[in-house]
């Protein structure tokens, strides 16, 4: 009889950890893939690859394309796409150097005003769309090309436009301060090494309320020892990915711009009826319109949002290069909707997370770096990316079909 309980037992659990895996089988494979890839690019660098140097740069050459990932992810879970956003991220980033260069404004006038050009120029995209049911990919391209204009025009006359500002290139090359601790490791970047820890305890406590939340309304959760590995291999992740940035110059100010865009966009569209009609236009925007949910409005909302963010990474790009140049934002909105499709974002809408569009930029990014460092051409690392984003997309395909 104990026999026959116990069996019983473990075919409920096994039975639950396919439900759990099947359910969340995208996240887990980019998980799994990312590491797959910075194993092999640190084997085949000597280690160069895992160092903190160029954990650093990667990440803050992957800031300004993950932000327009965010954005990009809630564009097509809506079911549009965005062509616009590369160019819009490089005129707004030369009109952030024109301000302060030729104009002096002080940087925390810039930075607003951009943003608001941002989810304006956001909004107008958006109108022929909303209003008109033109096709996203026609209304953004011939956006594209006005931004683009607008980008030679501004830099016309004086072609790349230096930024001189201090405060406004810490933003894309600078690091947050440490703590004077003398004495205590003295080769380490201490505030990260405090804040990588805080992280670790708060993703405890919200994998567990978020577990309890789940089992509250019945749906299917992991048993608890895979539940506890998954916390254990978040926190390892995390705590060694801040062991690492702690041995360079800590967190850079371009992680921390990210870090914020994530938290809450990830709380908007997790949190609040916003994301729940987000999604719901995404799944099936006639019955949403009858629930009463106006896709109109909502198609406003995120390509605002689009914009801002769009604003944000050419600041940050700007910022990054101190400067402008008439090339800024080329490929940027390629990369972003490659980074959305390689996280898990479905083609068909109605389904993507904003933490999956950044597991997908730093999937894109660390193949972009470990190339380089292995001195592989420029032309097979088009062909790889290319067939990476070719086969997150056919994986998704498949994964649908058989749910």
């Amino acid at each position: 009889m104990e026999e026959s309980k116990q069996t019983t037992n473990e075919k409920e659990h096994l039975t639950s950890l396919l439900t759990v895996l099947k359910t969340n089988i995208s996240a887990y494979f980019m998980f799994i893939a990312l590491i797959v890839i910075m194993v092999f690019f640190t084997v085949t660098t000597d280690g160069v690859f895992i160092s903190s140097r160029n954990i650093s740069n990667l990440i803050n050459q992957m800031g300004y394309i993950a932000v327009l990932a965010v954005g990009m992810t809630l564009i097509i879970v809506i079911r549009h796409i965005e062509l616009s956003v590369g160019y819009l991220a490089g005129f707004l980033g030369a009109f952030s150097a024109i301000a302060m260069t030729f104009w002096g404004w002080p940087v925390y006038a810039v930075i607003p005003a951009v943003m608001i050009l941002g989810v304006l120029a956001g909004m107008l995209t958006a109108t022929p769309v909303a209003k008109l049911g033109v096709p996203a990919f026609v209304s953004t391209m011939a956006a594209g090309l006005i931004f683009r204009g607008a980008l030679l025009l501004v830099t016309m006359g004086t072609g790349t436009i230096v930024i001189k500002n201090s405060v406004f290139n810490a933003i894309g090359n600078g690091f947050i301060p440490d703590l004077p601790i003398p004495g205590l490791l003295p080769e380490r970047h201490k505030l990260t090494l405090i804040l990588g820890l805080a992280a670790i305890v708060l993703s405890i406590f919200s994998a567990i309320k978020s577990r309890k939340t789940r089992q509250s309304y019945n749906f299917s959760v992991p048993n608890f020892g895979l539940f506890v590995a998954q916390m254990v291999l978040v926190s390892v992740l995390i705590g060694y990915v801040t062991w690492i940035l702690s041995g360079y110059n800590g967190i850079s100010w371009s992680l921390v711009i990210l870090l914020v865009v994530v938290a809450v966009f990830q709380f908007i569209t997790t949190k609040t009826p916003l994301g729940r009609h987000i999604y719901a236009v995404g799944g099936n925007p006639e019955a949403a319109e009858l629930s009463g949910i106006s896709v109109s409005k909502i198609t406003y909302i995120v390509f605002g949002a689009m914009g801002m963010l769009s604003s944000l990474s050419g600041i940050m790009y700007a910022s990054r290069l101190r400067s402008a140049t008439t090339t800024a934002g080329l490929g940027f909105e390629t990369d972003a909707i490659a980074a959305a499709f390689v996280g898990g974002v479905s083609a068909a809408g109605g389904v993507g997370t904003i933490t999956g569009s950044i597991i997908g930029a730093l999937v894109m990014m660390s193949l972009t770096s470990g190339m380089n460092l292995m001195g592989i051409d420029i032309s097979i690392q088009y062909i790889v990316r290319g067939a990476v984003l070719v086969l997150a997309v056919i994986f998704d395909r498949i994964t649908r079909r058989k749910m």
